[in-house]
């Protein structure tokens, strides 16, 4: 299967993991010469939060989910490895509940593959994946590729 389109997906909890995600989607995309489409997924509070940190005007029409996502320091982080690297990428922002709103945007871009990141939630290992990675794991359109924090 040739990769075509590579869904990288981020939120609140990865902006000490963006070495380790670009890393990893470089190793795929790159040979492959895929597009990735860097998506910042947003629960309504965390987007009003970020509107204000941004001081953008929430009732503006030209504040778009994906403006703020291009504009938000993930985001442009990795836009920077990627720009670096020569990779296509396209840049999506998306208000909802994170699991089911990344399972959508995989199946809107037509994803050949996700990328996620998460961490472990118990220290005996138990809980290897939090709800957002399970739920993507379990949903996805695609095969998806797990990154997990140094932690």
């Amino acid at each position: 299967m040739t990769l075509q389109t590579i869904l990288l997906a981020v939120g609140p909890g990865d902006a000490d993991r963006t070495d380790k995600l670009a890393e990893t989607v470089l190793e795929v995309a790159k040979p492959a010469d895929a597009t990735v489409v860097l998506a910042h997924v947003f629960t309504e509070d965390e987007y009003n939060e970020v509107l204000g940190n941004l001081e953008m005007d929430a009732d503006s029409d030209q504040v778009r989910p994906d403006e703020v996502a291009s504009r938000h320091s993930t985001i442009r982080d990795l836009r920077s490895e990627l720009d670096e690297e020569g990779i296509e990428y396209d840049v999506r922002g998306a208000i909802g509940d994170h699991g089911p709103t990344i399972v959508e945007l995989a199946t809107g871009v037509a994803a050949d593959r996700v990328v996620v990141g998460g961490r472990r939630r118990s220290p005996t290992g138990k809980a290897v994946f939090g709800s957002t990675a399970q739920e993507v794991l379990l949903s996805s359109p695609c095969p998806v590729t797990f990154v997990r924090s140094a932690e």
